[in-house]
């Protein structure tokens, strides 16, 4: 089956089961597609095992003819952090401009290195011989927050705008500094050649101050383009370029393509939004990019939740499970935690801020890509053909899934507490 065909199987089951769950459940629907395909995924490794049925072994080919590394990567990524910039407004942007900055960059740095010496000393003590370079490299992976999965979930509960703001602008931009740690690591451990400071901060300024500035000009040009026509339908099509041929000339350009996305979104979600669209497509701005998103997410959480089936769980990786999925979220409470014992010298905050922010930190899809670009053969115990990229990848869906089922599940009530709880001085009025 053509990968083009299995992605149109794929998204009609995606559509069926969130209109399932529309019908009969009250669930998210991103958490109620991604539980769905686990648990049939389950279902079939499970009656394959037994030998019931072969259906495992043809779902199994059918998941691994798609590329989820370049479908999320080179593909969906650019609409759905668009999409996600849109919803973005500036004025609470600058007011907790500080906070996101420290939460993207210091957290995520903190996040990186606790979890890397963490995990060395962890495997150490029950004799898994990881190298600290690879205990390093998921720390890189897992730490920054995802922001699909934090827009698809958290986003649509609305918290405190202060929370909402701080958590949704940190997964938005943490990711050009997640992605020169994740890289600069992954030459240290499987290039020839190794990083200095000069080729690391030229990666730094190439790919996350370049997104930006780039992000910044397509998005000023297209604001030019958008206010010079009076065409409703042009209008939106003209922002239909913008995560589309946009995106791959980031990639041309060797700059940050998600970052420039967000910028490029927060500037026609405001700028243009205010003073660009015409009446017609500025009411219909946010329905139609809100469809394009609900409908990608609904594919690419299907995707993560049948990722199980490429698995081949050892006795070892469940070890592993369980060992990350704490270590994750105490490297996340403990990052955010002293985060705040700085931002609580110059201002006041939501007494649930840390333990939302904490919980609220969910990982998806972005984290599974960058686990899956980490090459096979590097074996760590032989004997049962377990390799760097098999442990990487089995930590990573573990936290992945907790993060998505039982974080995006239980994260309400922490909301609703600190509604009530809901200081007098917010964030400046839309």
């Amino acid at each position: 089956m053509e990968a083009y065909h299995t992605l149109c199987f794929i998204a009609a089951a995606a559509v069926l089961i969130a209109f399932i769950n529309n019908k009969l459940g009250k669930m998210q629907p991103t958490i109620a597609i991604t539980a769905s395909a686990m648990l049939l995924s389950l279902a079939m490794i499970i009656a394959g095992q037994f030998g019931l049925f072969k259906l495992s072994h043809v779902a199994i080919d059918t998941i691994s003819s798609i590329n989820f590394e370049d479908f999320l990567l080179k593909g969906i990524l650019g609409f759905l952090l668009f999409a996600g910039g849109l919803g973005i407004k500036l004025d609470h942007l600058r007011d907790q401009k500080w906070e996101i900055t420290a939460l993207a960059f210091g957290a995520t740095l903190f996040s990186t290195f606790f979890i890397g010496f963490s995990l060395y000393g962890l495997f150490s003590l029950i004799g898994f011989n990881l190298d600290f370079v690879y205990c390093l490299l998921f720390g890189a992976l897992i730490s920054p927050t995802d922001p699909i999965a934090v827009l698809a979930i958290v986003k649509k509960l609305n918290a405190p705008a202060r929370i909402s703001t701080q958590i949704e602008g940190e997964s938005l931009f943490n990711d050009g500094f997640g992605l020169v740690i994740f890289v600069t690591l992954y030459t240290i451990a499987f290039g020839s050649e190794t990083p200095t400071f000069n080729s690391v901060s030229v990666l730094f300024l190439q790919e996350a101050i370049g997104g930006i500035i780039y992000g910044f000009i397509l998005g000023a040009t297209f604001h030019w383009l958008i206010s010079s026509t009076r065409d409703h339908s042009m209008e939106i099509l003209l922002t239909l370029l913008i995560p589309s041929t946009g995106y791959v000339f980031a990639e041309l350009l060797g700059v940050s393509g998600p970052l420039s996305m967000v910028v490029s979104g927060i500037l026609i979600g405001n700028w243009t939004r205010r003073s660009g669209f015409t009446i017609e497509s500025h009411e219909h701005l946010d329905h139609f990019w809100e469809l394009i998103d609900e409908f990608l997410n609904g594919v690419l959480f299907l995707l993560i939740g049948m990722s199980m089936l490429l698995f081949e769980f050892h006795h070892e990786d469940w070890i592993m499970m369980v060992i990350a999925i704490p270590l994750v979220l105490l490297a996340r409470y403990l990052s955010v935690k002293f985060t705040y014992v700085g931002f609580n010298r110059f201002r006041d905050y939501n007494p649930m801020s840390v333990r939302i922010l904490t919980w609220g930190g969910l990982r998806g899809g972005l984290a599974l890509a960058m686990a899956i670009s980490i090459p096979s053969g590097i074996m760590v115990i032989p004997e049962k053909n377990i390799d760097v990229k098999e442990i990487i990848m089995v930590m990573t869906y573990a936290v992945v899934m907790f993060s998505i089922l039982v974080q995006g599940m239980t994260i309400t009530p922490l909301i609703e507490k600190a509604k009530q709880l809901e200081l007098p001085n917010k964030p400046p009025a839309e």
